[in-house]
C-alpha cells in the first residue's frame, strides 16, 4: 500500500471534508394516524404497527 510522501495540512485535509455533510432525514405523515414517521418504514401507533397506512402487525399483549 503506498503511503502519503508529504504531510497533508490541516487547511488541505478540512477542504476535502467540507463535502461531507449531514442530511436532515425526510419525514412523511401517516394519512390514517396523522404521526409523523420516516420514509418507508412502518411505525407503532396505539399498539398496532403501520405501513403505507395500513394496519400490518397488532402488538401481542402477554
Amino acid at each position: 500500500m503506498p503511503n502519503p510522501k508529504h504531510r497533508h495540512s490541516k487547511s488541505r485535509r478540512d477542504k476535502r471534508r467540507t463535502h461531507w455533510k449531514a442530511e436532515v432525514p425526510t419525514i412523511a405523515t401517516d394519512p390514517t394516524t396523522g404521526q409523523p414517521h420516516l420514509f418507508h418504514r412502518a411505525h407503532w401507533h396505539d399498539g398496532k404497527l403501520y405501513y403505507k397506512g395500513k394496519v400490518v402487525m397488532e402488538k401481542e399483549n402477554a
